[in-house]
């Protein structure tokens, strides 16, 4: 058996892919931070003033916002400088940590609130009627935050962050929440005070709940989980479609960021010489590289149809495509 091991640097594609991914996160989150900035404030002031639990739990929604914009524009500004000798795949990971962060964030901010709201409802003789502009406040956050939503989430979408999505559909839940405070507000204006507090709970919960999803799938992603099968089959596919490769076995996938880094064994013809078996590994690569958010890709080059023992004791499951002769 020839064996054929070749690192893969980062080509200038995922390179140019990263610091454009990197502008767009500084450019979504710096819209966002003026975006909560003016609410939060706003929010809290009138909350206060006109006596609304829903309203201010609403603005310290987004001050928590605040937080997780600042640290995803740290998490982008790390994750986008280039490899060196402590981090050879690079920084991407960065960002499945500022996601664990934005989630754990999250988490703890809707269990404060849904706490502070279940002690107003153990005491609704303490709830005051609330201000009628605490209604139109709750009306403008909703349309601000519905916007700035939409906004992130199409940047996201393009550049295929998950960082920057689980922070648009942070602003989402912001929405969410301030359609529930403005809820709950009219039905204290309208005589029922206790939904005041109940609005404030339900955001609570809806916050809490986001943040652990969040957290979880970062954790995940920290761990080395593999791409779904779907993304696996497709980089299968283009290996296997290269000339000169008659088979793939054993491609494994781990994130890093929102980048993949990829081993893979390809099979060539046993005749050939090692030269040649080297310069289909590298086309195969170019392919993989050039049509897939591929960061780093390791090939280990078997001969065609031969037994392949490298991992026969390690019991790990294998993804096989033959292309035929």
């Amino acid at each position: 058996m020839s064996d054929l091991h070749q690192p893969i640097d980062e080509s200038e594609d995922s390179e140019s892919i990263v610091a454009g991914r990197s502008a767009a996160a500084a450019r979504s989150t710096w819209t966002s931070v003026v975006v909560n900035i003016l609410l939060s404030s706003l929010q809290i002031t009138v909350g206060v003033l006109a006596r609304s639990q829903g309203l201010i739990a609403d603005g310290i929604h987004s001050l928590s916002d605040l937080v997780a914009d600042f640290v995803v524009l740290f998490a982008s500004h790390h994750g986008a400088k280039e490899a060196d000798a402590d981090h050879p795949y690079g920084h991407q990971r960065f960002e499945n940590a500022a996601s664990l962060v934005v989630g754990a964030l999250l988490l703890a901010v809707g269990a404060g609130m849904a706490w502070s709201a279940i002690g107003k409802l153990e005491n609704p003789d303490s709830i005051p009627v609330v201000h009628a502009a605490a209604l139109a406040v709750a009306a403008v956050a909703l349309v601000a935050k519905e916007i700035l939503f939409r906004y992130m989430l199409k940047i996201a979408t393009r550049v295929k962050s998950s960082m920057l999505v689980a922070n648009a559909w942070h602003a989402r839940s912001d929405a969410a929440s301030s359609l529930v405070v403005g809820i709950g507000i009219a039905g204290n204006l309208a005589g029922y005070p206790l939904l005041d507090p109940i609005a404030a709970l339900i955001v609570g919960l809806m916050i809490a709940k986001m943040g652990w999803g969040f957290a979880w799938d970062a954790l995940h992603a920290l761990m080395d989980r593999g791409i779904d099968e779907q993304e696996v089959a497709a980089i299968t596919s283009t290996l296997a479609a290269t000339p000169g490769v008659m088979g793939v076995h054993d491609v494994r996938t781990r994130k890093m960021g929102d980048m993949i880094v990829v081993d893979a064994h390809i099979e060539v013809d046993a005749t050939i010489p090692v030269e040649a078996g080297h310069d289909i590994a590298v086309a195969a690569r170019r392919n993989v590289m050039a049509r897939h958010r591929v960061l780093s890709l390791m090939t280990h080059v078997d001969p065609w149809h031969r037994p392949d023992l490298d991992h026969a004791s390690a019991g790990a499951p294998a993804a096989r495509s033959d292309a035929g002769t």
